[in-house]
């Protein structure tokens, strides 16, 4: 029987956080047609429901993601669904005005490397590991590795990791950069969702702005990020995006009161 797109992405959403999670893991969630559409729907699902204010993305252990179904792709009868995927297959996911957190349960492989890549930023299972084996496979990226990797763990570390194919663990992972934090395995979505429950906290419309100006910094030089960050922040508080006075003065106490409770 052919799987369904909600037979192998599940959703959940709790508490304004939105877990999305792989779900063949037979298969090592590795990201068949199915999946992919699923993947794509259940993000837009998020992005649209004004109960979610962020998103985490996982798998169903062993693995987060073995990367795209190289059974499915050496085979005719993918031809069969004519249906698209997402944004003619140029991104794993869609773009995402809310933050998404990469919570890497087991090995992120090539398409899976970079389908945590797409996350704004990762949290690692002790039993994650990264490899990028395109070279291995013979096949060229293109959901934006070669952006991504070097952003994260710098040029000469990712022409290594691709060039070589070998797996990098969770240890290394967390000293070169590629993730945010390591954790016990089990403490890995609780840990997420504590995270995610910070974001939640916090001024939505000004969480997604940060990001925005992030992504937008990224693609143009220091001199222009710095403009833009300037031209942004007027632009905010123009716009009375800020909050008056009361509003301000109300978020500062919270500010205050939170960081007394984090720093005991």
């Amino acid at each position: 029987m052919t799987d369904t797109a909600a037979d192998v992405v599940r959703y959940e959403v709790v508490d304004a956080i939105a877990t999305v999670t792989l779900h063949r893991p037979e298969a090592r969630n590795a990201l068949s047609a199915a999946v992919r559409r699923g993947l794509w729907s259940r993000m837009l699902e998020a992005e649209a429901d004004d109960a979610v204010a962020v998103v985490v993305l996982t798998g169903s252990d062993p693995a987060f993601c073995a990367g795209l179904d190289l059974k499915e792709l050496g085979s005719a009868e993918r031809f069969d669904d004519d249906e698209p995927i997402g944004d003619d297959g140029h991104r794993p996911v869609p773009p995402m005005a809310k933050p998404l957190i990469g919570a890497i349960n087991g090995v992120a492989v090539t398409g899976g490397l970079e389908l945590a890549l797409a996350c704004d930023f990762l949290v690692a299972s002790e039993r994650a590991a990264f490899a990028d084996t395109h070279s291995r496979v013979g096949i060229q990226p293109g959901w934006g590795l070669t952006v991504g990797l070097p952003a994260a763990v710098g040029v000469r570390r990712a022409k290594e990791m691709s060039v070589s194919g070998n797996f990098v663990d969770a240890a290394t992972a967390l000293a070169w950069g590629l993730v945010n934090h390591v954790v016990a395995h089990d403490e890995l979505l609780p840990f997420c969702r504590r995270l995610g429950g910070d974001i939640a906290s916090n001024d939505q419309a000004g969480v997604r702005r940060l990001l925005q100006t992030y992504d937008e910094g990224a693609l143009v030089t220091g001199a222009e990020a710095d403009a833009l960050e300037v031209r942004v922040s007027r632009e905010w508080m123009a716009s009375g995006r800020g909050g008056s006075p009361e509003d301000v003065e109300a978020r500062r106490r919270h500010v205050v009161d939170r960081g007394r409770a984090q720093a005991t």
